[in-house]
């Protein structure tokens, strides 16, 4: 029995050929019914086809298992290449840069002043006496002058230390003084330049060893003192006893008696003394207690300096002292020492003396005598000016001070026009050296002076952007007022008719017979009495003893210069002429950089609050 057919129609199934032709019609309606369903799909939009057929199949993402995680493998490939990236842009050129050999530039060579001044210091290290440090540098010189002082009861170990002033074995504390604040002053200014070459410490090292001296030289632990010890040794002339002059040895074999000299008076030597002191106060202003202990005696100094009872110059009527460094005034060391220690201690009792109207009257400050421009170990006032000017050109105190202040300014000018050719002040040589000692010997400490306060002066004007000055109706520029420090240096080096270097063992050539004991006689193991090293001052043989740096005396006036040992005023070095050209090379050498330290000196002065001047008095008819 079969199921009926709710559909209608057989169950069976029949051949094509059976088929009626009812059924074929059917078939026919359905075959055109699919094909316009599949039309109508065509032409729906996709928002369309997904309501009808649903949201399409996503695609499974791939993931990579690398153990203890499991990553997508886009970001694996992905990581990867910025690996690659990486190393190829940063990686790549350091290993190159680090394996390829590289070019070693050399340093540029220091110019001709750094040079110079190298060996201008050593100078100082040849001239000590005392018990030599290991790193003392001169394989010629050893301990000497132990015993000096010895003779000084009252100074607990004697005088030892110090420097010999030339070339002799005399400690002359004047000088001596003088060379120190000078070689301060260039280390306040110049710190800067001194360190780029590598000489700062050496520098204090030189100064500490005379300041260190100099405070044994009185009683420093006091506040008033009745002397100071003023000189170690010395001579008289034409004395034939055995003593500085008269014999020819070297510092290590002194076995004469070297005598002290005392200055129960002396304005002119404590007025140097406290300028050393203060001034190296400065320099050593990172060590406290030595800045102190320094400021200190310097003012204990300028008290016996400014001591009414005591007012005679320190060497009248000495005749170790007199005929060789004579003071022909004290009032240029009281400007002098008052302005340094105004700058050690900020104390306006010293600036007020120093810019009081009877001072400079005294010092005849501004009498324009050419002589008193000239800068030395007996004449500061144009230092001790330019010094006062500084404050003027930085600080503008205003009143009460601004009238002296701007005086010394004006007279500092035309002491710098004094040095200019163009001006006639002073002779010249053909050569090009001027002649501030009217052609006597040993010009050339003088000539280094005035290169030193020229080039400051410059530097100076452009720390305060002035382009210049007037030399009555002319207008001199900076650059044609280095021209003269320049150019005078320069002849020192060689830039003259003898081509010849005045500074030892700079250039290709210099003086070989310097007049100088230690230096012309060999170290080799020979002592040589008092007159038994004549034969090595008389022999014509250069020294066996090169004095690297010494500045000897120099040419005469008409440029010849005559390389023999025994006339000293040639071929002798001193220590306040070796400081004076210190000061210049440093002034003038392009290491380190140009210009001054503006604010170092003014570190203990208070700030300035110029006081309003007195209101007119009242008129009346």
């Amino acid at each position: 029995m079969y199921s009926a057919n709710h559909w209608g129609g057989s169950l069976e199934i029949n051949g094509g050929d059976s088929t009626t032709e009812d059924d074929k019609s059917r078939n026919m309606d359905w075959d055109r019914a699919s094909v316009s369903h599949q039309r109508y799909q065509h032409n729906l939009d996709e928002t369309q086809q997904s309501w009808l057929l649903g949201p399409p199949e996503k695609k499974k993402k791939k993931y990579v298992d690398l153990g203890c995680v499991v990553c997508s493998r886009t970001a694996l490939k992905w990581t990867f290449w910025g690996f690659v990236v990486a190393f190829v842009v940063i990686a790549l050129p350091v290993i190159i840069a680090k394996t390829v050999p590289k070019h070693k530039h050399r340093p540029s060579p220091p110019d001709n002043y750094t040079a110079a001044l190298h060996k201008a210091l050593l100078f100082f290290n040849a001239q000590k006496s005392g018990k030599l440090p290991k790193n003392n540098g001169i394989s010629w010189r050893g301990n000497s002058g132990l015993q000096d002082g010895s003779d000084a009861t009252d100074v607990k170990g004697g005088l030892v230390g110090g420097y010999y002033d030339a070339g002799d074995n005399t400690k002359f504390h004047f000088p001596m003084s003088f060379a120190m604040t000078m070689l301060s002053w260039s280390v306040i200014e110049y710190e800067h330049k001194f360190r780029a070459i590598g000489e700062y410490d050496h520098m204090k090292d030189l100064i500490k060893w005379g300041t260190d001296y100099l405070l044994l030289t009185f009683n420093s632990s006091a506040t008033k003192i009745d002397k100071i010890y003023s000189q170690v040794g010395g001579s008289q002339n034409g004395s034939k006893t055995p003593d500085d002059h008269y014999c020819w040895q070297r510092p290590e074999d002194m076995d004469y008696a070297r005598k002290t000299q005392t200055a129960n008076s002396g304005p002119d030597l404590a007025g140097e003394m406290a300028a050393a002191l203060a001034s190296a106060s400065i320099v050593f202003r990172d060590n406290t207690a030595y800045s102190k202990k320094l400021v200190k005696g310097a003012e204990t100094l300028f008290k016996f300096a400014r001591d009414f009872g005591k007012r005679t110059s320190y060497c009248r009527g000495n005749p170790f002292i007199e005929p060789f460094y004579n003071s022909s005034g004290y009032f240029d060391e009281y400007m002098w020492g008052a302005a340094w220690l105004y700058y050690a201690t900020g104390n306006n009792t010293y600036f007020s003396l120093a810019t009081n109207p009877g001072l400079s009257k005294n010092s005849k400050a501004f009498y324009m005598i050419p002589d008193l421009s000239v800068l030395s170990w007996d004449n500061k006032l144009p230092a001790a000016m330019l010094l006062l000017t500084r404050i003027r050109m930085f600080l503008s105190p205003g009143y009460p001070y601004e009238d002296m202040l701007k005086s010394y300014h004006n007279v500092t000018g035309l002491t710098m026009c004094s040095y200019l050719q163009t001006f006639n002040v002073f002779n010249w040589t053909r050569g090009g050296l001027i002649q501030l000692n009217h052609g006597q010997g040993q010009p050339l400490q003088y000539v280094a002076n005035a290169a030193f306060l020229t080039s400051l002066y410059v530097d100076y004007m452009n720390a305060t952007g002035v382009p210049g000055m007037t030399c009555g109706p002319r207008f001199i520029t900076l650059s044609d007022l280095r021209k003269f420090a320049v150019s005078q240096i320069n002849y020192i080096l060689g830039a003259n008719p003898m081509s010849m270097s005045y500074v030892v063992g700079h250039g290709s050539k210099y003086p070989k017979h310097v007049h100088h004991r230690g230096a012309s006689i060999p170290k080799n193991n020979v002592k040589y009495s008092c007159t038994g090293g004549w034969r090595w001052r008389d022999a014509k043989n250069p020294n066996p003893n090169i004095i690297t740096g010494a500045m000897v005396g120099g040419p005469d006036k008409f440029d010849k210069f005559k390389d023999v040992r025994t006339n000293y005023s040639y071929t002798e070095p001193t220590l306040a002429g070796n400081a004076g050209l210190v000061a210049a090379l440093v002034s003038l050498t392009s290491s380190g950089g140009h210009g001054i330290d503006k604010n170092t000196i003014f570190s203990a002065v208070p700030p300035m609050y110029p006081v309003s001047p007195p209101p007119p008095p009242p008129w009346k008819p």
